[in-house]
C-alpha cells in the first residue's frame, strides 16, 4: 500500500509514518512538504491508495487541499491529521471529501486505532495484517513482554533456555518490523494482540 503523507513538519511526518508501519510493516510512506509535492511523486513513485494531510501547508491553508485531492484524485481517501482545531474543522474536512478527520492532539494508541478502523473500510483485513500471523509462542512472549519480565524470568515460566528465549525475541521483533521489548509491547497494546 502506497501511502503519501503530506505535512510540512519533517518530524510529525516521521511520527505518522510510525504509526502506519505498526499497522502494516509492508507499507511505502511517500512524505511530502506541501499539495504542489504530490504531482511530481506521482511521477516517481507511482498511484497513491492513501492520502494523509495536515490541513496547514505552505501552499494549502484549510479544506482547499482536500477539494484539490479530491478532484485530481476522487477514488482516493483522505485522511486529515492535524493540529486545526476539530470544532471548526472536522465536519468542514468530511464535507470536503476526507474519509477521516483526527486531530494531532490524540494518543498515539487512538490514532492507531482510528487509522486502523480506516484501513480495514477501505483495504480489507490484508491491510493491517502485518501481526495476525504470529505463532502462539510469540503470543505468549508478548504477554510476558508486556509483564515486564526479563530473559531470564521468561525463560523459567516457559521452561525453556534463556538462549531460546533470545531467539524467540529476535523473531518476534523482526516479524513485528520493531527493535526493542517497549515497542514490542506498545504494538502488541495498540492493536490489541494481548
Amino acid at each position: 500500500m502506497r501511502i503519501f503523507l503530506i505535512d510540512p513538519h519533517p518530524l510529525m511526518r516521521e511520527a505518522i509514518s510510525d504509526v502506519f508501519y505498526r499497522l502494516n510493516s509492508a507499507v511505502t510512506m511517500v512524505q511530502l512538504d506541501k499539495l504542489s509535492d504530490v504531482l511530481p511523486a506521482l511521477q516517481t513513485q507511482g498511484e497513491p491508495e492513501l492520502f494523509c494531510m495536515e490541513l496547514v501547508l505552505e501552499d494549502s491553508i484549510g479544506v482547499r487541499g482536500i477539494e484539490q485531492l479530491r478532484r485530481q484524485f476522487p477514488a482516493v481517501p483522505i485522511v486529515v491529521l492535524t493540529a486545526l482545531p476539530a470544532q471548526e474543522y472536522a465536519d468542514l474536512s468530511m464535507n470536503a471529501g476526507a474519509h477521516l478527520y483526527i486531530h494531532k492532539s490524540k494518543s498515539t494508541t487512538v490514532i492507531a486505532s482510528e487509522l486502523q478502523l480506516l484501513l480495514v473500510k477501505h483495504f480489507g483485513s490484508d491491510a493491517t495484517s502485518s501481526t495476525q500471523k504470529l505463532s502462539k509462542r510469540q503470543k505468549q512472549l508478548l504477554i510476558l513482554l508486556d509483564k515486564g519480565m526479563s530473559n531470564r524470568d521468561i525463560a523459567e515460566t516457559l521452561q525453556i533456555s534463556e538462549h531460546t528465549v533470545k531467539v524467540h525475541l529476535w523473531r518476534l521483533f523482526k516479524r513485528l518490523d520493531v527493535k526493542s521489548r517497549s515497542q514490542a509491547s506498545h504494538l502488541a497494546r495498540v492493536q490489541s494482540l494481548l
